[in-house]
């Protein structure tokens, strides 16, 4: 359920492609006040010599193109409006990229992936170098290497943390594309060095963010108000960077560019991990000439149309009820919660033999992991978020009214029931006493220890699973 959600919002990242296609010219359309911008937009250099407008109350025209011009915004989720054509047609390119990208399987996805995740690094380099040399760099630097510890009681900053470690192993996508490696693979070196690789690529990012932040607040004279309240540094604290560089419209293409490789790398995998955990639960309908292109299609199809609500003019409002509810935070640790439990003390000792199996030794680090502190870290942070839960709102200025919040944690219900009601199903449906219907649904699959001496790992089946959810007993 998460997975199908996220195929059905977080494509909407490629927004990126209105700002690339509005790169193609001379002048930036957003480093200037144009017809859209109101009476409080105010170019940052001109700010110090504005007669009519104070540093209190002027905003910058980058904001405004964002809200004013790429959104057009609304007053609230009340009102959603008509859909912004433009956005709509962004969307279709992204998903007919998405489609032709993915359609034959892992082969073509990997070559693809080469670039799409090496391109990125590049321009984060370039973004970090011309934000270090901007006046103000090192107040947002400071301010981001000396963090103000009461924000450790906001549970906003715990659940951001618990949503960006356990993004991609909660919701599937790792174990999915794991299944098409050899069955010797070092799956514990991969695993450390993703770790690695990803809190290294955010800690570093965060210099680039945090030094235009910086620049932003020395401008507008404001320090915390521009941190606090930009809505989405992709799309506010770069471009105004990008706008700072010499050829501003080609390393605007550039940044842009890069956006769009970011956001489609996170959709193949959203979308190939639900392909593919549908094809393993179905082999005898999806494993057939021309029927899994089908369902990739189906899929693609299904969530452009449901993903038509997050382009409206009340786009924003729609995207952020998606992401502070349905697909993230509370949900994700969840399913944390359950993952390590179902691992660490359901599937036991058997978990650590198929990874002694296939490495030749069994990591101590990870099973105390998923025995103790995976399972508390996450559970400790999802009380506390419940405990601390706060409503909902926009920009620290829109609250959302009470349906808005009732909505959002009916998003999140849906993927949360999924576990108990599916386990009820399984158990209800099963013949034998409720000892023995126990038994058969954390019994681990008989031909697994004969796969382990096969050699190279084939994709997962029903038959082949690790927790055999049908009649076979232990």
């Amino acid at each position: 359920m998460i997975l199908m959600l996220l195929n059905t919002y977080y494509i909407v990242v490629l927004a990126a492609l209105f700002y690339l296609f509005s790169s193609f010219t001379i002048n930036l359309p957003w480093g200037s006040c144009r017809h859209w911008n109101t009476e409080h937009g105010v170019e940052f250099q001109r700010i110090n010599d504005s007669l009519n407008v104070t540093s209190e109350n002027a905003t910058s025209p980058v904001i405004e193109f964002w809200e004013r011009r790429v959104l057009k915004i609304s007053d609230g989720i009340q009102h959603l409006g008509g859909l912004c054509w433009e956005l709509a047609v962004c969307l279709l390119l992204a998903w007919v990229i998405c489609y032709f990208c993915i359609w034959k399987g892992v082969k073509s996805m990997g070559k693809v992936v080469y670039f799409t995740a090496t391109f990125p690094y590049l321009m984060l380099l370039v973004l970090l170098i011309r934000g270090m040399t901007l006046l103000g760099a090192a107040q947002g630097i400071q301010f981001y290497l000396y963090p103000n510890l009461t924000y450790l009681w906001d549970p906003q900053v715990w659940m951001d943390t618990g949503t960006q470690i356990s993004f991609a192993v909660c919701v599937g996508c790792l174990t999915a594309l794991s299944n098409y490696n050899k069955f010797h693979n070092n799956c514990y070196r991969d695993c450390m060095a993703l770790c690695f690789l990803n809190s290294g690529t955010s800690f570093v990012a965060g210099f680039a963010i945090f030094s235009i932040l910086g620049f932003m607040s020395q401008e507008q004279g404001v320090p915390s108000k521009v941190a606090q309240g930009c809505p989405g540094p992709a799309f506010i604290a770069s471009p105004l960077a990008v706008v700072m560089l010499p050829f501003s419209a080609l390393w605007a293409c550039c940044f842009f560019f890069m956006i769009i490789l970011l956001g489609l790398d996170s959709q193949f995998v959203c979308v190939e991990s639900l392909v593919a955990a549908l094809v393993d639960m179905y082999p005898q309908v999806f494993c057939k000439k021309n029927r899994r292109e089908v369902l990739i299609l189906t899929v693609s199809v299904i969530s452009f149309l449901v993903g038509l609500v997050t382009v409206t003019e009340g786009s924003m409002y729609v995207f952020q009820l998606f992401d502070y509810y349905a697909a993230s935070r509370m949900c994700l640790l969840f399913v944390v919660i359950f993952e390590s439990l179902c691992v660490g003390w359901v599937y036991d000792g058997c978990f650590y033999d198929n990874i002694e199996d296939m490495i030749g030794y069994s990591p101590l680090l990870v099973k105390y992991c998923w025995l103790f502190l995976t399972p508390a870290v996450c559970t400790a942070t999802f009380l506390f978020s419940l405990i601390k839960y706060t409503p909902l709102t926009y920009n620290k200025k829109y609250t959302y009214p009470w349906w808005g919040d009732a909505l959002g944690w009916l998003l999140a219900l849906s993927s949360i029931v999924c576990i108990p009601t599916w386990s009820f199903y399984k158990l209800s449906t099963l013949k034998g006493s409720f000892r023995e219907r126990l038994r058969q649904l954390v019994c681990p699959a008989e031909e697994l220890a004969q796969q382990s001496q096969a050699g190279p790992f084939v994709p997962a089946s029903p038959k082949t699973s690790l927790l055999r959810l049908t009649e076979s007993h232990c």
